[in-house]
């Protein structure tokens, strides 16, 4: 399969994103190509974002406001299991809504949705893979339709996190 364009773009950025925030989308210096990814279901797949449904404005590190709303929900459209040459990967699909919302309580619902869909995805270092995708995949690779989320990844500081692309330990499933 080939390199989607993003991932060079993440590779050059990290090092300044690293210095200032946490977060991820891509893959990390020294990872090789995708491996092959077989579903175990089916789930219909939202079309990619048009330009006008794309985040107009970056995520905020800033506190909640007194009173304030997730935004409505769905946020994810699916969240599935399926076999790859590593192990299995939960794949996690935004809804247009899960693309654009930019709240301070979003990423928290959003992981509430996943964590209803697949309860058994709640393990180890998956919400830090899905605020890493949550955070820059949305940015960086904004067509990308689903957020690859692996039990087997080792559970590393945000920093690493987002060096290696949101993919710890291995390449990019």
């Amino acid at each position: 399969m080939p390199s989607r364009p993003a991932r060079p773009l993440v590779a050059a950025a990290a090092p300044l994103v690293i210095a200032t925030v946490t977060g991820c989308s891509g893959t990390g210096p020294g990872q090789r190509e995708s491996p092959a990814v077989e579903e175990t279901t089916s789930s219909s797949q939202p079309a990619p974002p048009s330009a006008e449904q794309r985040p107009s404005a970056p995520p905020t590190a800033a506190s909640p406001e007194p009173g304030a709303q997730p935004a409505a929900a769905p946020l994810i459209a699916s969240a599935r299991w399926a076999d790859s040459d590593f192990g299995v990967t939960l794949k996690v699909a935004p809804t247009p809504a899960g693309r654009q919302a930019w709240g301070p309580l979003d990423a928290d619902a959003a992981w509430q949705e996943v964590v209803t869909i697949a309860p058994d995805g709640d393990t180890p270092g998956m919400r830090e893979q899905f605020d890493c995708h949550w955070t820059w995949a949305r940015i960086l690779e904004p067509d990308k339709p689903t957020w690859n989320l692996e039990p087997w990844r080792p559970v590393v500081a945000a920093e690493q996190m987002l060096a290696e692309g949101c993919n710890p330990g291995g390449p990019e499933v």
